[in-house]
Formats: structure tokens, C-alpha cells, sequence
């Protein structure tokens, strides 16, 4: 398992991400095999936040692994907060009051990285600042970020807060693929050169901000999976004529698109399933060449100028 920098901070991790989205709907039992098998199979970086599964994910991941200090120094979690029943909230309160009750979910002292989960447009960045340096001061926290920003998001943010913010969550995979088709489409009046996020991709890279990305095999937002989907035939022809080629599932393909790009995206995988975490997790070695990246983001319906 390759890793990677989170940012500029000295987290140095797994190039791959468990989501811990969906533990909610496993037993114990089944939290610990999943767990124990991403450990096995290097994947040491696990996400959270304070709503899956309105905290019970947390808890189950912490009592499936009788959380200890000798299991956590194995492993890096990182949660999110910010989103709240019909509305968002970063007030230092939430976001003191919400790690203080994922840091009891999971059993910990601290949580290696903190993202702000989703923009409150009510946001007051001066208490942004005053709870990011509680946390930190307190050893709550060690890293911050955010996830579902746009750079002037950011740029506010970053005008008041004093850590630095290493990581911006996104929605990215071969049919989702807003953050680089304005680029592509540059001085173009194709419909895919309005420039919807900002250039968050470029912005991050010269920021050095890791991108991670959510829901990497999904179509839409949440409308289904792409891989082995009849919707998208001309994709899983080219899935599966480069997953024969090296041997590998097409979601692993599907994930070795993602990681192909330079600026070093931690793609988060939300598979329950230990088969199929095996099998994806096979995508941290391939390297996919240029003109199969290309392929395959032409085969999901993109244009190329």
C-alpha cells in the first residue's frame, strides 16, 4: 500500500481511505473484520463524522476494535462536523461541543484531522478560529480542513484560522468530474467550460491541500454506482478491457483513475464488504498510463476540446 502527505503536516498515510459512512449497519463483529482487515491490508486512515449514522458509527468502530492506545497508534482517524438536523452550524460551540462527542464515540484522546463538513453561509470564521485553537491547544485535534469548500470558502477561513488547512473532501470519479472539466475546456463554449467550483482542483494543488475524494464510484449525488451499471456501457467496456489488462476488478480500475491524478488524491472507499475492499485495494499500486486515463474519462461521456 502506497501512502501519501496529508498537506504539509507530517501525517504520512495510507494513499487509500476507509469510510466509515455505512458501519452503522454492521454488528461489532462485522466492524472488526472490516477494520482489522484494512490494517492488513494497509490501509491505516479512517473517516468519520459526527452524522453517520447519527454517531453510531463511531461507537460501533471504536467497540469493534475494544478501542485502546495500542490499537490507535496503528491507525489515523479523522472525523467531520458542521452538519446538523435541516441546517449547518460552525459556531465554536457545535464545533467544540461535536469533537468532544465524536472523541467519546470512538474512545480517543484525539482525532488526527478535523474537517468542517459541508459551508454554513452563517459562519463567523473568528469562532471557526477560537474552536480550532481549543482543540488544537487542548490536543484534540492535530489537523484541521474542510470538505465541500470552494477556494474563497477557503480564503476566508484561512484569514482568521491559525492551523492550516490540509484537506478539502470533494465529490470526485469519472462521472463526476466537475473539478477538472472547465480546465480541459478552457477559451471553449462547450457547456463543461463553466468553471462551477472555483478551480478548486488548481487551487489546491498550489496551496498544497490533499483532495479527497468521496463517493468515488458514484453516478450523480448518491443516484447509484456506475461500475457493472447498463447505464454506462461504453465505461464498463473500458473498465473492463484495463482491469483485464492488469489482472484487477473494474472498481479497482475505477479507483486507479482517481489516484492516476498528480495532485495525489486520497480517493475515500465506503465498502462494507472485505471482498471487495480486497479487491479495490489492488488500485494502490497500479499506475494507469496517459492515454488510458484519457480513455476511460472520454468512455464516461466527457468531450475533449
Amino acid at each position: 500500500m502506497k501512502n501519501i502527505r496529508l498537506g504539509n503536516s507530517d501525517l504520512h498515510v495510507s494513499n487509500l481511505s476507509l469510510g466509515c459512512m455505512r458501519m452503522a449497519n454492521l454488528n461489532e463483529s462485522q466492524a472488526s473484520d472490516v477494520i482489522n482487515h484494512s490494517l492488513e491490508l494497509g490501509i491505516n486512515f479512517f473517516d468519520h463524522a459526527d452524522i453517520y449514522g447519527g454517531g453510531k458509527s463511531e461507537e460501533i468502530f471504536a467497540n469493534a476494535i475494544e478501542m485502546n492506545p495500542a490499537i490507535r497508534e496503528k491507525m489515523f482517524l479523522q472525523t467531520k462536523t458542521g452538519i446538523r438536523k435541516g441546517f449547518f452550524d460552525f459556531s465554536k460551540e457545535h464545533i467544540v461541543g461535536s469533537v468532544e462527542q465524536s472523541l467519546k464515540r470512538l474512545k480517543t484522546d484525539y482525532v488526527d484531522v478535523l474537517l468542517l463538513h459541508r459551508p454554513d453561509t452563517l459562519v463567523e470564521p473568528e469562532e471557526v478560529a477560537e474552536a480550532f485553537n481549543e482543540l488544537e491547544q487542548s490536543g484534540k485535534v492535530r489537523y484541521f480542513g474542510v470538505s465541500n469548500h470552494n477556494p474563497l470558502q477557503i480564503e476566508l477561513l484561512k484569514k482568521y484560522v491559525e492551523q492550516d488547512l490540509i484537506i478539502n473532501q470533494l465529490q470526485f470519479s469519472m462521472m463526476h468530474t466537475g473539478m477538472i472539466d472547465a480546465g480541459l475546456q478552457v477559451n471553449t463554449k462547450h457547456e463543461n467550460s463553466l468553471n462551477r467550483d472555483g478551480s478548486v482542483l488548481d487551487y489546491s494543488r498550489l496551496n498544497d491541500m490533499t483532495i479527497q475524494a468521496w463517493s468515488p464510484f458514484q453516478y450523480g449525488f448518491f443516484e447509484g454506482v456506475f461500475v457493472d451499471n447498463d447505464k454506462f456501457p461504453e465505461l464498463n467496456e473500458k473498465l473492463q478491457e484495463i482491469a483485464d489488462k492488469y489482472q484487477v476488478t473494474k472498481s479497482a480500475i475505477a479507483i486507479a483513475w482517481v489516484l492516476r491524478h498528480p495532485a495525489k488524491i486520497q480517493p475515500v472507499l465506503g465498502t462494507m464488504n472485505i471482498e471487495r475492499l480486497t479487491q479495490i485495494a489492488k488500485a494502490s499500486d497500479i499506475v494507469l498510463t496517459r492515454e488510458e486515463w484519457y480513455e476511460l474519462y472520454r468512455s464516461a461521456g466527457n468531450e475533449l476540446p
